[in-house]
C-alpha cells in the first residue's frame, strides 16, 4: 500500500467532507458481540454525546469525483480542485487502523456521485458490509444514501449502517433548480420514503419476532444549506417540520452556506451566513421537537426571520406577553416549557419538586433555571417584583442587557442550543 498516496487521498477527501454536518449518531445501539467497537452512545466527530462526552468519527468521502455541477458544492465537476478516490479496502483499512489507535469511534462515509447512483451506493455498502462481516466492527457507521439508488441497495445499506441520511441540500425546489438544475427534490424524497417505510416495518416486525435484523437503528437524517438562496427562516422551519412529521426523520441539520465559489447565482465570496442564524434555527428546531411549539408560532409571515439578538422562545414570549406571568406552582407542563430560560430538564425537576413544597425564586435557581430571563415571566405565592415589568416596552432591552453576549465575533464559534 502506498502510504504517501493514501495520506494525500485522506487529506483531500476529509477536507471535502467537512461541509456535511448531518453526521450525529444519537440513537445507535449496535451491541458488541465479540468484535471491535460499540456504537451505544457514540456521536459525530469533534462533537458531544447526550451524556456530554466529546467523541469523533472518521468523516470522509469515498470520492470527490462527481457527475453533477451543483453551484454550492466544492466537489462540483466544473470546479478546479484535486480529485481523489478511495478503494473499498482503503476505507476499511483506515477505519480499522484509526479505531485501534483510539482516534475514532466510528465512520461517517459520503461520496460524490461517479458513473451513476447504484454504482456509488453499492461501494458505500461494500465498505460497511466488509467492516461488519469480515472485521467484526460494531462501532457506529453512518452512510449517505444516494438519490436514484435502487431500493435493494438501500435495504442492504440499512442492515449494515446505524444511520442513513440524504441531504435535501436547498430547502425549496425553486432554489434547488437555480443552483443544481440536474437535481430535484422528488428524487431525494424517494429514498427518504423507502427508509421511512422500512423503519416502520422493522418496528412492527420487532413486536412479533424476537430476532429481526436491525434496519438503520439510529434512523435517518437530512441537511439543508442556509443562505445559499433567499429562503426565509419561516420556510426553512416549515420544511423541517414537514420532514419530522412525515418521514420518521431523526434530525434535520442546518448548515450555513460557506462562500467559496464565484458564481452569479450565489452570494458574494466575501459574504458569510452569520453563525447566529444557524444557531437560532437549531434552537427553533429544538422548540418544535421538545417544547411543543408549532412552526408558525416560532416565526410568522409578518416576522419570517428569526431574531438574531435573542433566542426564539424569548422572542415568542415577548410577542405573547398576555400569557405571562406563569405561576410556577400551578401551571401545566406545556406552559412551563414556554417560559424563557426554562429547559426540559428544569421543567421535570419543577414538576417533581412542587409535589413536596411551594417553590420560590431561589428554588428555581437551584434547579438550573436561567433566571436572567425567566424571572420576568414567572410568579410565585409571594410577590415577584420582576414580573410586574412584563408590560414595559423596554423589557426586551433590559433582558438583552442582562445577558452576557456570546457574539463578540458572530462568526467565531457555534453557540450552545439554550
Amino acid at each position: 500500500m502506498n502510504f504517501d498516496r493514501l495520506n494525500e487521498k485522506l487529506e483531500i477527501l476529509a477536507d471535502a467532507a467537512k461541509y456535511d454536518v448531518s453526521c450525529a449518531s444519537s440513537g445507535g445501539k449496535r451491541s458488541n458481540k465479540g468484535g471491535l467497537g460499540n456504537s451505544h452512545g457514540s456521536g459525530i466527530c469533534h462533537s458531544y454525546t447526550e451524556d456530554g462526552r466529546c467523541i469523533s468519527l472518521l468523516k470522509i468521502l469515498l470520492t470527490n469525483h462527481c457527475i453533477f455541477d451543483c453551484a454550492y458544492c466544492v466537489s462540483r465537476k466544473s470546479n478546479d480542485v484535486k480529485r481523489a478516490a478511495f478503494t473499498v479496502d482503503e476505507v476499511v483499512e483506515l477505519t480499522m487502523s484509526f479505531y485501534r489507535r483510539n482516534y475514532i469511534e466510528g465512520l461517517f462515509l459520503s461520496s460524490g456521485i461517479f458513473k451513476d447512483a447504484d454504482t456509488t451506493m453499492e461501494r458505500l455498502v461494500r465498505v460497511a458490509k466488509k467492516l461488519r462481516q469480515e472485521h467484526k466492527f460494531f462501532g457506529y457507521i453512518h452512510l449517505k444514501t444516494i438519490p436514484g439508488a435502487s431500493d435493494e441497495i438501500l435495504k442492504e445499506a440499512g442492515l449494515y449502517a446505524d444511520r442513513l441520511s440524504i441531504n435535501l441540500e436547498i430547502p425549496t425546489e425553486k432554489g434547488l433548480k437555480l443552483l443544481a438544475p440536474e437535481k430535484s427534490h422528488s428524487e431525494m424524497v424517494k429514498p427518504m420514503t423507502f427508509i421511512k417505510n422500512e423503519l416502520i416495518l422493522y418496528k412492527e416486525e420487532k413486536k412479533i419476532f424476537k430476532k429481526v435484523p436491525k434496519f438503520a437503528a439510529a434512523g435517518q437524517s437530512t441537511q439543508m444549506i442556509v443562505g445559499a438562496t433567499n429562503e426565509t427562516d419561516l420556510k426553512i422551519i416549515k420544511v423541517a417540520d414537514h420532514f419530522y412529521k412525515n418521514y420518521e426523520m431523526r434530525r434535520v441539520y442546518y448548515s450555513g452556506y460557506v462562500p467559496m465559489l464565484e458564481d452569479p447565482r450565489l452570494p458574494p465570496v466575501f459574504s458569510q451566513v452569520p453563525m447566529q442564524r444557524e444557531n437560532r434555527l437549531y434552537q427553533a428546531d429544538w422548540l418544535m421537537r421538545f417544547y411543543g411549539f408549532r412552526a408558525d408560532e416560532i416565526v410568522d409571515y409578518q416576522n419570517p426571520f428569526l431574531d438574531l439578538e435573542i433566542d426564539p422562545k424569548l422572542a415568542w414570549a415577548l410577542r405573547n406577553r398576555e400569557k405571562f406571568p406563569v405561576n410556577i406552582n400551578t401551571a401545566s407542563k406545556e406552559m412551563l416549557l414556554r417560559i424563557p430560560g426554562v429547559g426540559v430538564r428544569s421543567v421535570n425537576k419543577i414538576l417533581m419538586a412542587r409535589k413536596f413544597r411551594k417553590l420560590e425564586m431561589e428554588h428555581l435557581q437551584k434547579l438550573g433555571v436561567a433566571m436572567n430571563r425567566a424571572k420576568y415571566f414567572v410568579e410565585f405565592e409571594t410577590q415577584n417584583v420582576f414580573s410586574n415589568m412584563i408590560d414595559q416596552k423596554q423589557l426586551r432591552q433590559i433582558i438583552v442587557n442582562s445577558m452576557k453576549s456570546k457574539w463578540q465575533n458572530p462568526f467565531s464559534q457555534q453557540l450552545s442550543l439554550f
